[in-house]
């Protein structure tokens, strides 16, 4: 009986994920493809080069071969394709770079998604996917402590007004010529948590233990087991209520500027934002509005609408926390990301269904 072929996009860097892959030789014949552009690659796979592959494996770093997994691309696969299983990692985000020179590190601009790792997966188009019967899977879970612990330290750097102070002791200045304004404690004061996924719930547990209430708004109420003593509110409610609000939900055409100029008009004065989601749920040019007149006195960014670009009133205002996208820049959380794709392929190989498929096909069958 001829076996089935897994498609590798892109490269699997942690030693037990690759281990783990290899040995799907078992089951499958371990291919990659020849194309290095996308051009090239759909022209590969209509040649029939791939016929035959059930799986692929994809980085996110492999949309510089492929580009967005579009109506195009899907209609290119061979008809054998029924599993993508996505890592949000991207090779920008590899720990083989730290040390590199930054010319040899080169950006791939892409069409709208920009350089954005993690559990996401909104380079690729599902209902095309949907469409051609082809499953997707992302990692969540695997990215919820890095995520999290990322958002508390940008909730704590934002509330207490680090970044001016910072900034002022880098430049030998100490506190500055004038001290930067009081922070404040996070004991007592809201969080809204916008999105109470696996990261949300997670950040939850760790911002009550520094005191905070939270309360959330989510496109359905969750149990109370899950809640946490979380406590569900409206969206208008959420903007209303919170202190600090966090953004953790994906993005998709849905939510894309989930926050603008008439949400922040129904925010409390002075109301702290943090980021770790996806830059374009925040329309920036508004933010940078609310940031001048007072809306919002301080914001924590792990994210950015046009990443790696960012906004130039955001970097030029002190009281804007900036990180490059490091929610998942730790060595055991890509390990466990890569593990999580494998695991995943194996599944569809051995079972032919997926272990972390993505919310939009829950209702979808498995069928052949």
């Amino acid at each position: 009986m001829t076996k089935p072929k897994v498609l590798l996009l892109g490269t699997i860097d942690h030693e037990a994920a690759r281990k783990e892959y290899e040995a799907l030789s078992k089951y499958a014949d371990l291919i990659e493809p020849k194309a290095n552009n996308r051009a090239d690659f759909i022209k590969e796979a209509k040649s029939g080069a791939l016929d035959g592959t059930l799986a692929i494996y994809r980085t996110f770093a492999s949309a510089s071969i492929t580009g967005r997994v579009d109506e195009e691309l899907v209609g290119s696969l061979p008809k054998s394709v029924k599993f993508i299983c996505h890592n949000g990692q991207s090779t920008f985000d590899n720990p083989m770079f730290l040390h590199k020179p930054v010319i040899e590190i080169t950006f791939i601009p892409l069409t709208n998604p920009s350089l954005n790792p993690g559990a996401g997966y909104d380079q690729i188009d599902i209902p095309p996917c949907s469409a051609h019967n082809i499953h997707v899977s992302n990692v969540p879970g695997a990215v919820d402590d890095a995520t999290a612990d990322n958002a508390v330290f940008l909730i704590l750097g934002a509330l207490r007004n680090f970044n001016p102070a910072l900034l002022n002791l880098r430049k030998g200045q100490w506190r500055g010529t004038h001290p930067p304004p009081l922070g404040h404690d996070p004991q007592g004061k809201t969080l809204g948590i916008l999105g109470m996924g696996g990261i949300g719930k997670n950040m939850a547990r760790k911002m009550q233990a520094f005191g905070m209430k939270v309360i959330y708004y989510n496109r359905r109420k969750l149990e109370p087991a899950e809640e946490g003593g979380a406590g569900y509110v409206s969206f208008e409610e959420l903007l209303k209520k919170s202190d600090v609000l966090s953004l953790n939900l994906p993005l998709n055409p849905q939510t894309r500027h989930t926050l603008s100029r008439p949400q922040f008009g129904l925010m409390k004065p002075g109301i702290i934002l943090v980021n770790t989601a996806r830059g374009a749920v925040i329309d920036e040019a508004a933010l940078v509005d609310a940031l001048n007149d007072g809306t919002v006195s301080s914001v924590g960014l792990d994210v950015y609408e046009d990443e790696p670009a960012i906004h130039p009133g955001l970097v030029a205002n002190e009281n804007v926390l900036l990180l490059p996208h490091m929610g998942t820049w730790t060595v055991e959380t890509q390990a466990k990301m890569e593990l999580v794709v494998v695991r995943n392929v194996r599944t569809a190989l051995v079972e032919r269904r997926l272990v972390t498929r993505v919310g939009e096909q829950g209702g979808m069958g498995y069928g052949e």
